[in-house]
């Protein structure tokens, strides 16, 4: 896999962005939005899914997460593409941890297969996280749920989805949120009326506030401002 595309903090770094594309794309398909809208403490990690044969695309090689073998919600998966994957992202959280971000300031995200990979990601760690961004995404192996969860029923979740899409239908972002309402505590599904299988700025800009509420720190403007008025 190729290395990621980083957008480190412009303020002193306590919370962790990892966000993963969705089909065909790479992290420089999502890097220079995010670096717009997240909080300035915020580092950015897009990485970049290994290239390898897509099914549903008649085998032809592509960025892929995972094998996609069908967009049908109940249809056939990919599950040791799917759990090899989600150990990639658990490493990738990891790191962010032994440098010296805590889990609960880290959060995950991902535009449709990125974002089905995020959620599997999340609700399959064992520490708690700051939350999941997942947008026109699905569940994936929601057959397995709730008795997968490894995570806290309180770690939040902002799913976005279009009315539009025709590619990840907005039936299966709906079936998703309903499911992962069963058995987590905060989870929020908004509807963009009129949108596609692609974000808009009215989303960004609610990624935007959601991210910088989950990562709000009392102590980063009291740092900042103890810094401005030391005595020397």
């Amino acid at each position: 896999m190729s290395a990621p595309v980083i957008v480190e903090a412009t303020a002193k770094q306590t919370a962790t962005l990892i966000f993963m594309h969705g089909l065909g794309d790479t992290g420089h398909g999502w890097s220079s939005a995010l670096a717009a809208i997240r909080p300035p403490f915020m580092k950015v990690i897009c990485p970049t899914a290994p290239t390898q044969p897509v099914s549903l695309n008649a085998g032809f090689r592509m960025p892929s997460w995972f094998d996609l073998k069908t967009l049908d919600i109940s249809g056939p998966e990919d599950e040791p593409g799917i759990q090899a994957a989600r150990d990639n992202v658990h490493g990738m959280i990891q790191k962010e941890i032994s440098a010296g971000i805590p889990a609960n300031r880290i959060v995950l995200g991902g535009f449709s297969q990125g974002g089905a990979l995020a959620l599997y990601s999340a609700l399959t760690y064992d520490q708690p996280l700051a939350g999941v961004v997942a947008l026109s995404c699905w569940l994936p192996l929601h057959k397995k749920f709730p008795a997968a969860k490894v995570n806290s029923e309180d770690v939040p979740i902002f799913q976005a989805h279009g009315d539009y899409d025709p590619v990840v239908p907005y039936k299966f972002g709906q079936l998703s949120a309903s499911l992962l309402k069963s058995f987590m505590k905060n989870v929020t599904f908004k509807t963009y009326s009129g949108l596609s299988h692609s974000s808009s700025d009215d989303e960004m800009e609610d990624v935007k506030d959601i991210i910088s509420k989950w990562t709000h720190w009392e102590g980063q403007g009291m740092a900042r401002k103890a810094q401005c008025c030391q005595i020397s």
